[in-house]
């Protein structure tokens, strides 16, 4: 598992026709690898999912910006035991064929979350992946302030310029923009249905983990051949 709180930037792209035959599958992580959404799941566990409850839907209904949303959940959230938060979320049920999938082809999967480095530790440890994810200040065992907010686009960028194929999974409105600007896109509907904007972009939609390691590796035998 490899950590990265930040995308190196400067990276020139690779001129035109020179693209590498590499493919790299980046994942959305909360409803996509994990079949549950995780700020909801320590809400709930810690009694605080009415504050949490009605800004989740708001922001998964694309009603609410996802950073504006994220800062504020986590406002609330952080006044939490962050080894107690870990330790939950390392509990968290997750998609076990998709994460088989990232075991199987380790080298060419990534994941891209917002949520915090220091909460999403131990079940980092089981996906067993490289991961990028937004980080905050730790003080007394809490989270303070917020240093850093992935935004996904940028690791998808990032991949593009060092000339491989991306593909990005995912389902929610802050998928968006890494989406739109990746080779290929596949919305996910295993947790939840899609935001709106997700399917207007999409190049493929799955129901199923099933569904969804078919279409992966069809993609990856074709990058291969």
């Amino acid at each position: 598992m490899t950590w990265h709180n930040s995308v190196p930037t400067g990276l020139k792209p690779f001129a035109s026709g020179s693209r590498c035959a590499v493919i790299k599958f980046i994942f959305d992580l909360d409803g996509t690898v994990t079949s549950q959404e995780t700020l909801p799941l320590i809400a709930e566990f810690f009694g605080v999912q009415e504050e949490i409850k009605e800004l989740t839907k708001a922001t998964i209904a694309g009603n609410v910006p996802f950073i504006e949303s994220f800062i504020r959940r986590v406002h609330i959230l952080g006044k939490l035991p962050v080894d107690k938060v870990a330790d939950l979320l390392g509990t968290v049920s997750l998609y076990s064929k998709v994460v088989d999938f990232i075991h199987a082809h380790e080298d060419d999967c990534i994941i891209a979350t917002g949520n915090l480095d220091c909460w999403v530790a131990r079940l980092a440890e089981r996906v067993s992946s490289r991961f990028y994810c937004s980080s905050g200040l730790l003080e007394d065992g809490r989270v303070a302030k917020l240093t850093s907010i992935l935004k996904k686009e940028k690791v998808v960028a990032y991949y593009k310029n060092m000339g491989a194929t991306t593909v990005f999974i995912g389902d929610g409105n802050n998928d968006i923009e890494a989406m739109r600007l990746a080779d290929i896109s596949i919305a996910t509907g295993l947790t939840h249905w899609p935001a709106p904007g997700v399917l207007s972009i999409a190049d493929y939609l799955v129901f199923s983990e099933d569904a969804l390691c078919r279409q992966l590796n069809q993609l990856l035998s074709v990058a291969r051949a």
